[in-house]
């Protein structure tokens, strides 16, 4: 059998701070969305705009390429072995550097017989209509959720809790922390996965997207779904978001909508 994604919507608005450090694409039964993160740590000088950038162009073409991972199946093999093409194109320009590289948030979704598998790694969103009616909600872990409350009390001013981010960065990919897409195939192995019923309709979005619902633009996932499964519809919300960050002083991240549904 053969599965495979039409586009319903694709809408990415660059960020206030940076340049565009997010990607989405599709390719046979694979669909994604990867959100690079905002760098905290000295840059590598990766030939891109900035080293999230590569990163995210980097896996969103591996993603798109063949899978080499026969210890896998499904969407971790699918994901680790686009990590492990990132590895392999990272040691000639960097060397074995990790805890400096790069690293994303990414949610991808499989097609199979079942249904649509979705593995996530931090704090991208993917919402799904199944043929059955029912919307679910799939979001891994917010990306800086190991700074836990008493951490964040504790760093009074903003040079101690950047210095709390950035040891939160130094720690991620190792055991007990979180997991993100960097350059190790091992963390298909920690991404949330769920296996959902056939989709009717399915959205993707990366955090700066979400705002719209952190912010009650719309009332949660089944209304940011209806508002972003159309081009049009999409551009609105995403204009909606930014007047109203605009109009509150929030600087803007990169905001991407990428909206799918299985081929008949």
């Amino acid at each position: 059998m053969t599965f495979g994604w039409e586009i319903r919507a694709r809408v990415q608005f660059e960020g206030d701070a940076h340049v565009m450090e997010d990607a989405c694409g599709f390719k046979g039964p694979n669909a994604w969305i990867i959100d690079g993160a905002t760098p905290l740590l000295e840059q590598l000088g990766l030939p891109a705009a900035s080293d999230p950038q590569w990163l995210a162009q980097t896996l969103s073409m591996n993603l798109a390429g063949p899978c080499h991972d026969p210890g896998r199946t499904g969407v971790r093999a699918r994901l680790a072995s686009a990590l492990a093409a990132v590895d392999a194109a990272a040691t000639p320009l960097v060397g074995a550097e990790r805890v400096r590289f790069p690293s994303a948030a990414v949610s991808l979704a499989q097609l199979n017989a079942d249904g649509v598998e979705v593995a996530g790694l931090a704090d991208c969103t993917v919402v799904v209509r199944t043929a059955g009616g029912e919307t679910r909600q799939v979001h891994a872990e917010p990306a800086d959720s190991r700074i836990g409350p008493e951490e964040s009390r504790r760093a009074v001013d903003a040079g101690e809790r950047r210095r709390l981010l950035e040891r939160d960065r130094e720690l991620r990919n190792t055991p007990g922390r979180l997991w993100v897409a960097r350059r190790e195939p091992e963390a298909a192995d920690h991404a949330h996965v769920v296996q959902l019923e056939r989709p009717e309709i399915m959205v993707m979005a990366t955090d700066g997207a979400w705002r719209a619902v952190d912010l009650g633009l719309v009332s949660g996932p089944e209304e940011f779904l209806e508002r972003t499964q159309t081009t049009l519809g999409a551009l609105g919300l995403m204009h909606e978001l930014r007047t109203r960050q605009a109009d509150i002083g929030e600087v803007a991240d990169d905001a991407t909508v990428l909206a799918l549904a299985p081929c008949p």
